[in-house]
């Protein structure tokens, strides 16, 4: 496939990445990965895990223990407990990191979700996701030419959105009559 002939890379409105068949439950792994740690599965981490994978929405830490804090009946989740638990999680493979140009950091999925990559506003701090399958082609190329063995990508591209990039009008003193 050439690159420059490839369609414009298909952008995916937020939360709506189309789940891929997996052969364990996000619990399952995670239940497994903590067991190879000599941790268990509390019901503290069972709550976050459940929040977590109820939608794919791009979150931080502090969104997500205010989430938890406002479920009626639900047990009752440190913030302490909450980001240890989203580290484990990113060890597990559960998710993954994505920074922010603010500097704060947001988690996504990356277990049960398709390769994507990210455009990220350097002003505003949108991010939108994307899919094309060029890139991933021409990393394998390239791979492939330096004996190298690719097991995934992560690309963030930062720039300016289209809301962010438009040009500031200015006012005239004809404007303030």
């Amino acid at each position: 496939m050439n690159p420059t002939t490839e369609a414009r890379p298909k952008k995916i409105p937020e939360g709506e990445l189309p789940a891929v068949a997996v052969s364990a439950s996000p619990r399952e792994k995670l239940e497994e990965f903590l067991a190879t740690r000599g941790l268990r599965l509390t019901q503290e981490r069972s709550a976050i895990l459940d929040e977590v994978f109820s939608s794919h929405l791009h979150f931080d830490g502090d969104e997500l223990a205010t989430r938890l804090a406002s479920r009626p009946g639900a047990v009752r989740v440190s913030r302490a407990t909450v980001y240890r638990t989203l580290r484990l999680m990113v060890e597990a493979g559960l998710l993954r990191r994505v920074a922010r140009p603010n500097g704060r950091e947001v988690y996504e999925h990356d277990y049960g979700y398709p390769q994507h990559d990210h455009f990220i506003c350097r002003v505003c701090g949108e991010l939108i996701e994307f899919q094309n399958g060029a890139i991933s082609e021409i990393l394998e190329e390239v791979a492939a030419k330096n004996s190298f063995r690719v097991s995934g990508h992560r690309l963030e591209v930062y720039g300016l959105c289209s809301k962010c990039s438009r040009p500031q009008r200015r006012h005239t003193k004809l404007d303030l009559l």
